[in-house]
Parts: C-alpha cells; structure tokens; sequence
C-alpha cells in the first residue's frame, strides 16, 4: 500500500483510538492516553500532507535520514504561522503529553476538556481540508464530542492533595489555560461546555423565574475576604506577553515600537513601575529556595492603557526611566 495512505489510514485509527479512550468512564488514565493518540493522529496525519506535497524524504531529518521528524516539527512545517489557532491548541496538548508521564494531571480534566474537544474538531476539519476524508464515514457524529466530569478541585484542594512542586504545576497550568482560553476568544483553541446564569427582568427571555423578598427575615451583605493569588495573578511572564499583543490587536491600538510588544518592552514596564513590589500587580511564588512571579489583570490592563496614551514613545520614555534610576 502507498505510504501516504497508510500513514492517513493509521492517523484514523489512532485519532478513533484516542476518542474510545477518552470517552471510556472505567479508564482513569483517559486524559493522558487522549493527548498519547491524538498527538499521534495529528503527526501521522500532518506526515501524509508532507510526503505528498514534498517527497518521502520530507519527513525525515537531513542530518539523520534513519529518523522521522517530531510531531512538533510537523505542526511547525504544516503551519508556520505560530499564532495560528490550531497550532496554539496542538502545541498546548503536546506540552500536556510531554508531562503525563511526571505529573498526574486527571484532577484537571475539566481544564483539558475544552482543549480536547477542540483539538478532535480540528482534527476532523484538517482530515477534510487536507486529505478529503470525512471521519463521520469511520465514527459516528455523536462520538466526537467528548464527554468530560465537570467537577474540577479548586485550588485550595489541589495544594491539600498534592506535595507543593506537584500542585504548584497543576495551578500553572491550569491558569495558563484559562487565561489562553480567554485572550484568543477562539473555538479552534478551546470550545468551552458550560451554563450561565444571568439575571433579567423580561420574563419572556428566562428560562426560570425566582423572586427577590426584599421583606425577608435574613439580610445579606458583600463582606471582604482573602484572595488566593492563584486566582487573582493567573499570568506568567510569557502570558502576559501574548495577552497585551491580544488586546492591543483587539482594541486597534497601533503600537509603533518596531519589535512589537516583547520581553525587552516587558521588563522596562516592570522594572520602571516597581511591578514585583506591587501586590496589585504581581505575586511572588515560593518553594523551597526557587521562586517565580505571575502577574494580575490589573497590570495587563494598565500596559494596555499605557500604550494607548503613547504609542510611539512609551517605550523610550521607560528606557530613559530606568536608565535615570541605575544612576
């Protein structure tokens, strides 16, 4: 048989393979062996596009023709735009399958899920797009959805569970799913399941009624309470970095620093603007001796707000600051 079509037949199966895992409710290592299958499936799927547009020799490495290149090689070559949505998602389950086997991650699973789902619609897209094969003629519709438990720990638990290293990671990443999830705003990185509950006076437009006793015995009040900074400073460095280029793109801010918004523009602001001394802006992480700092969306906003006021000179006039400051 044709390579090419036994590397598209193969990417079938373990795609399928993949979703019969996932959807399983006896298997408890369903997220781990999802990100297994279907990394396979995008790189046996994403070789086939490359021999047949370039040559079997396509999928090799030059300086070792014994050996096939990496699914991240691939998902680099079919799409070299990194920006690109589906990139993004597949780069983000790749990470997740390069930590399975040191982390245990099922506790997250609400987190993956929209990734997940995502990902198997991508899949069946690129399959159409690419390789003109409809996965429905394989696997019936309703079994591309996946069926994911929606009862994720919160934070406070998952440092209860877990040593300090391990819960530290999940928390990390799970943030930085979030915070992904919200700034590219897109059903090719993450398709959300979810209810919403909104309060509106027109009967017609509500699903349910529920009445507001302004006579009742018991008052409520809003009182203050303790923030856990791994709710309120979701960013790391990096995420910082692709939300400000997200909303200076969304907002139509034309931000003249040639480079765009990088780390250099980064840490001008964070060191012009004392960030790591302000709890409002920043939280320094301990363990151990190592440390890290994320950051809140308070500061992404005032970057933003920033640049809008002077988007030709802000960075100069920081450079200058903190020059001054070093004297």
């Amino acid at each position: 048989m044709d390579l090419y079509k036994r590397f598209v037949e193969k990417s079938i199966e373990a795609f399928i393979l993949g979703l019969e895992i996932y959807n399983k409710p006896t298997i408890k290592y369903r997220i781990e062996g999802f990100s297994f299958f279907v990394c396979n499936a995008w790189e046996l799927m994403l070789k086939a596009v490359l021999i047949r547009e370039q040559g079997h020799s396509a999928i090799y490495y030059k300086d070792n023709p014994d050996r096939t290149i990496s699914v991240s090689e691939c998902v680099s070559r079919v799409y070299p735009d990194k920006y690109t949505r589906i990139r993004l998602n597949l780069e983000k389950i790749i990470d997740l399958r390069n930590i399975s086997t040191h982390y245990i991650t099922e506790d997250y699973e609400a987190k993956y899920a929209p990734l997940f789902q995502a990902c198997a619609l991508n899949f069946c897209n690129e399959m159409l797009r690419f390789h003109s094969t409809d996965i429905t003629d394989y696997i019936a519709q309703n079994f591309l959805t996946i069926t994911a438990s929606y009862e994720p720990l919160s934070n406070e638990q998952i440092k209860m569970k877990y040593p300090a290293e391990i819960a530290e990671k999940l928390i990390k990443q799970a943030n930085e799913i979030e915070v992904l999830t919200n700034e590219y705003d897109s059903d090719k990185f993450a398709i959300n399941i979810r209810q919403n509950l909104y309060i509106t006076r027109s009967k017609d437009d509500a699903d349910f009624c529920i009445r507001i006793d302004k006579d009742a015995s018991t008052r409520a009040s809003i009182i203050k309470e303790l923030k856990d900074p791994s709710e309120t400073h979701k960013y790391s460095y990096n995420n910082v970095i692709i939300a400000v280029r997200e909303r200076l793109a969304k907002r139509n801010i034309r931000f003249n620093y040639e480079k765009g918004f990088n780390q250099f523009v980064l840490t001008q602001f964070i060191d012009f603007y004392d960030v790591k001394l302000n709890p409002d802006f920043s939280y320094e992480h301990k363990i151990g001796k190592q440390s890290h700092y994320t950051y809140s969306q308070q500061f992404i906003e005032f970057i933003v707000e920033e640049i809008r006021k002077n988007p030709t000179g802000v960075v100069e006039s920081l450079r200058r600051g903190n020059e001054h400051k070093k004297r």
